[in-house]
């Protein structure tokens, strides 16, 4: 029971609070203790939060689940985890890290609160409503660069990687529904309702549309932005940036994957090698660059 629960806390997934190291990182504060833990402590706090929407989701969506191809081996749907485990477990996690999440800095608790309430509003409302499904999914990616900014000091955090940030959670958002409508074909509306409002066209266009707008304000904030070295060295990192969409998109067209874009993250070796590449270059340019 304590593997079913644990599993439909999707740790896989923790991944996508990552991004709340946004800002130690590119503050230059890496190396500085206490930012460190306390940016660690969020993003322990993120984690625990998400696995509670994630439970809350399975609850809601059980039935719908049970019609899904690969979410009906789900530990609610395929009832190796009792509804009423999951119930209680979502109730004590917010009840815990909430308090916890506003005694380690107001503004991160409120962020906190405000991501629970819109992942809420998300599975109860927002995932079925056309285009607004993945913007909300794209505004928690944005929420947690912001709270990674709030729960440390900074000084050299460029507003350009909000902007970076909300076009390549548009990206994965419009490829994972492209994904998922490919996987399920005409059973889509029956496991995500939302899927009868979008078509194969339509979500290219708005792939096209978001990977190339990504492409060109990453590159833009690599040599405009204020807090990065003057010797324009971080425009290395573009191509690192170029490939990992056009691996991507080559997932998603060609391969018909890109239904779990974090875990692909975990699985793609060529995701994983230019994403290790992009990090060091990074770092290397930020901390060591003049």
């Amino acid at each position: 029971m304590l593997l079913a629960l644990l599993q439909t806390m999707r740790p896989k997934q923790w991944t996508k609070n990552g991004f709340i190291f946004a800002a130690l990182v590119f503050d230059q504060q890496v190396f500085h203790p206490v930012p460190f833990v306390r940016t660690l402590a969020g993003f322990a706090l993120l984690c625990l939060l998400s696995s509670t929407v994630y439970l809350i989701n399975d609850l809601v969506d059980i039935e719908r689940d049970r019609q899904h191809p690969t979410k009906r081996n789900r530990p609610l749907a395929s009832g190796r985890l009792d509804r009423r485990v999951a119930l209680a477990a979502a109730i004590i996690l917010p009840a815990i890290v909430l308090p916890l999440s506003f005694s380690l800095d107001w503004r991160f608790g409120l962020i906190a609160l405000i991501f629970l309430v819109k992942d809420l509003l998300y599975s109860f409302w927002l995932k079925n409503i056309v285009i607004v499904d993945v913007l909300v999914l794209a505004a928690g990616f944005v929420m947690r660069v912001g709270a990674g900014v709030v729960i440390i000091t900074v000084a050299r955090f460029s507003p350009w990687l909000y902007i970076c940030m909300s076009l390549l959670a548009l990206f994965l958002g419009f490829g994972k529904r492209r994904a998922e409508l490919r996987l399920l074909e005409k059973q889509a509306g029956s496991t995500r309702a939302v899927l009868k409002e979008y078509s194969l066209a339509f979500l290219d266009e708005l792939i096209n549309l978001v990977s190339t707008a990504a492409v060109i304000a990453y590159s833009l904030y690599t040599f405009s932005a204020e807090n990065l070295p003057k010797n324009h060295a971080m425009m290395l990192t573009i191509p690192f940036v170029v490939y990992g969409i056009f691996r991507y998109l080559y997932l998603i067209h060609i391969k018909d994957e890109g239904g779990a874009p974090d875990e692909l993250l975990l699985t793609d070796r060529p995701l994983q090698t230019t994403f290790a590449l992009w990090g060091v270059s990074a770092v290397l340019i930020l901390y060591l660059s003049r």
